[in-house]
């Protein structure tokens, strides 16, 4: 039974040096819309995009569950749009097992992201059901959203991003919140059952059987710039979606973040969720993966420590087994049958393990330092990042600064060290990072 507070004895204690930290700024090219809503305006003149949508036609609209910047913002526009040419929109969760895997809990995700009925100006519908549309030549069944499936036809709204789990020309985006996202938990565990290794070539043999049996639209897809805004906005045709979304993936992959270092002895994240990543936090960023899966990516991180969850998230903690130590914290604010519902379905269990638990963020970042082997505390590499969504003003310990001033194309020194700072209960004062300048997408 865990309480409150730990206690434990640790040989020497935690009463470290630490070295001091700089805030950097990473540079990356950031072009950025000006204005979601014209964008989305801008893309419904097309043609091949309007005389899709026909008067008093009731259109579905799927929304996912990943906190997409400006979600909300461009939903509304999408909903504008059709009702202008006469639809009937209606938004529904297409977020598999997300939300605890509830029509109550899925709703509350699209809340938090102010995608309700009242801003976006038509009903939200939210129900678990599925319905069989089809088989697979395997004998695989396809489901669908009882409120999609019923529907004149269906549209999406999804980020365009790398996966976290496997690496194909189409990743996370359309394809997947057709197949995974309006499968709800029925069909994303049906599909997780073959393998993320293979969704490569499973997602889009899915996608084209329900093209073939329902009316798809198209899917807006949104593509973000390092710095988690808005870079582009594509309104692709069901008939185009092989084509343009490979393109679409690709250029995410090129304006998405890292931190560029090879290694790093420490990452301190303080916050993870489902609104942040898919894994809680992404390996993308962080370099660590779930057992089992081919895993390349730099840099390498000797010990993670993860100090709290998101708010959005309400207590789905899934990815928290990639770290190594967490905080009590983060422990208490855990909802295990919320991340239970999320670990289960993806099949990769260890996403759901609890790391070494500390007391306070001060406890947890000193004992993932005392624990990095051969490299005195006062010569620890430290990273510290808000969220793995949020890595352009990131701080570093002052043993990394030879590497930044040696790389001025990919950093800039913001302000003088300081050391870590920590209020009278251990817990870490938050990062501040000035406002930035963006060049026009």
């Amino acid at each position: 039974m865990i309480g409150d507070r730990i206690d434990v004895n640790i040989a020497g204690g935690l009463d470290i040096p630490l070295p001091r930290m700089f805030h950097v700024r990473q540079k990356f090219q950031m072009p950025r819309l000006d204005s979601v809503s014209t964008a989305v305006i801008e893309e419904f003149k097309k043609p091949q995009v309007r005389d899709k949508v026909k008067p008093g036609m009731t259109i579905a609209v799927g929304v996912g569950s990943r906190g997409v910047n400006n979600i909300a913002e461009c939903a509304k526009a999408v909903i504008a749009e059709l009702k202008a040419l006469g639809a009937k929109p209606v938004i529904f969760p297409a977020m598999g097992s997300h939300g605890g895997a509830t029509a109550e809990g899925q709703k509350e995700v699209l809340d938090g992201y102010g995608v309700t009925e009242e801003f976006v100006g038509c009903p939200v519908k939210s129900n678990m059901e599925v319905v069989e549309i089809a088989k697979a030549d395997d004998g695989m069944p396809v489901y669908l959203d009882k409120h999609a499936a019923g529907a004149d036809a269906i549209a999406l709204i999804c980020r365009v991003k790398p996966h976290t789990n496997f690496r194909a020309p189409i990743e996370s985006g359309i394809v997947k919140m057709l197949t995974i996202g309006m499968g709800k938990i029925i069909g994303a565990t049906t599909l997780h059952t073959y393998g993320m290794d293979m969704f490569g070539e499973l997602l889009p043999k899915t996608a084209r059987i329900i093209m073939d049996k329902k009316n798809f639209l198209f899917g807006v897809g949104m593509v973000e710039n390092a710095a988690d805004e808005t870079a582009i906005i594509e309104v692709v045709p069901q008939e185009k979606v092989f084509e343009r979304e490979p393109l679409l993936q690709a250029r995410a992959k090129e304006l998405m973040p890292r931190l560029q270092f090879d290694e790093i002895d420490v990452l301190v994240v303080e916050k993870i969720g489902k609104n942040i990543s898919g894994s809680g936090m992404d390996p993308n960023i962080t370099g660590r993966n779930c057992r089992f899966i081919e895993w390349d990516v730099k840099p390498l991180v000797k010990k993670i420590a993860v100090l709290g969850l998101t708010p959005e998230t309400h207590g789905n903690a899934t990815g928290l087994g990639a770290a190594d130590v967490i905080t009590m914290k983060l422990y208490k604010d855990i909802d295990i049958g919320k991340t239970y519902a999320n670990i289960i379905t993806s099949t990769y269990l260890d996403g759901g393990a609890i790391p070494i638990i500390m007391n306070t963020d001060q406890e947890a970042i000193q004992l993932a330092v005392k624990t990095v082997v051969r490299v005195k505390p006062e010569d620890t590499k430290i990273v510290r990042i808000a969220t793995t969504l949020d890595v352009v003003d990131i701080h570093v310990s002052e043993p990394m600064l030879p590497f930044i001033k040696a790389n001025p194309s990919m950093f800039e020194i913001v302000g003088d060290s300081e050391p870590f700072k920590f209020d009278a209960n251990g817990n870490l004062y938050p990062m501040l990072a000035p406002q930035r300048a963006h060049a026009p997408a």
